[in-house]
């Protein structure tokens, strides 16, 4: 009964992009990402909430541009095998997607403070969950029907546009030989017995319109299978060390 125990084992393998430009269909190949210049059309017809969307390309460095308030930044990922915390995962390294949103009102999408304004002002580059100086960024940006409450179903159009358009990327991922990944990395969640207990407390929001967390969504850091914090009346949660490195916990705010 003292012998150490792995319960769950994770390997993330991951696929560096060292361009990312616009063409005809959504692909990934010898380091450059393609990204389908028509795709918001489909998008914006899908969701009566969404009056533009508005897809552009940030390079490295050219952050001397105006954007609206900064909703999210998303890794691109996807299971491969396995759920959120165990198997396979493929992920994109060098690239972002940064989603940001207004109403056609003006009024900004954002809870307690809005993010408007120069992105070299607004973003920090280089810390944990933020695109590094030498990453592309995708900015997806989303005008949504004016005249409506401020309730959570406008942020959520937002969101769930994004997450549609960030799947096409993700089901490219599934395909990838995981052969040719340009990192490997193995990670075990274990059972040691007779060793400390370890627990780590993390307090997350769960209020209002857009101060929101989703949880155990079908895809690292996705929206569709999810469920908010919020819904379930903010009740405690215990998350393995794997699911958490997984994406099991988004941050919408």
């Amino acid at each position: 009964m003292d012998k150490e125990r792995i319960l769950r084992r994770l390997v993330i393998k991951s696929f560096h992009v060292d361009k990312v430009k616009f063409g005809d269909v959504n692909k990934f190949s010898n380091g450059v990402l393609v990204v389908d210049k028509e795709i918001s059309n489909f998008l914006i017809e899908e969701d009566e909430l969404i009056s533009d969307i508005k897809i552009d390309i940030i390079s490295p460095g050219q952050y001397d541009k105006y954007v609206n308030t900064i909703m999210d930044i998303i890794p691109i990922s996807t299971k491969v095998l396995g759920r959120i915390g165990e198997g396979i995962t493929h992920t994109l390294t060098g690239v972002y997607v940064m989603l940001t949103g207004v109403d056609e009102d003006g009024r900004q999408m954002h809870e307690f403070g809005s993010s408007e304004g120069i992105l070299k002002d607004k973003l920090k580059f280089g810390m944990p969950g933020t695109p590094s100086e030498n990453d592309y960024i995708i900015h997806f940006d989303v005008v949504l029907k004016g005249n409506q409450p401020f309730e959570r179903k406008l942020p959520l159009a937002a969101f769930r546009a994004c997450d549609k358009f960030i799947q096409n990327f993700r089901n490219v991922l599934k395909q990838m030989d995981g052969r040719d990944a340009t990192e490997s990395h193995e990670f075990f969640d274990k059972m040691r017995p007779n060793c400390k207990k370890v627990l780590i407390i993390k307090q997350i929001a769960g209020q209002g319109a857009m101060y929101d967390n989703q949880l155990f969504s079908d895809e690292p850091s996705g929206l569709n299978g999810g469920i908010s914090i919020i819904d379930i009346k903010n009740v405690p949660m215990i998350i393995s060390p794997n699911e958490y490195r997984d994406g099991a916990l988004r941050a919408m705010t």
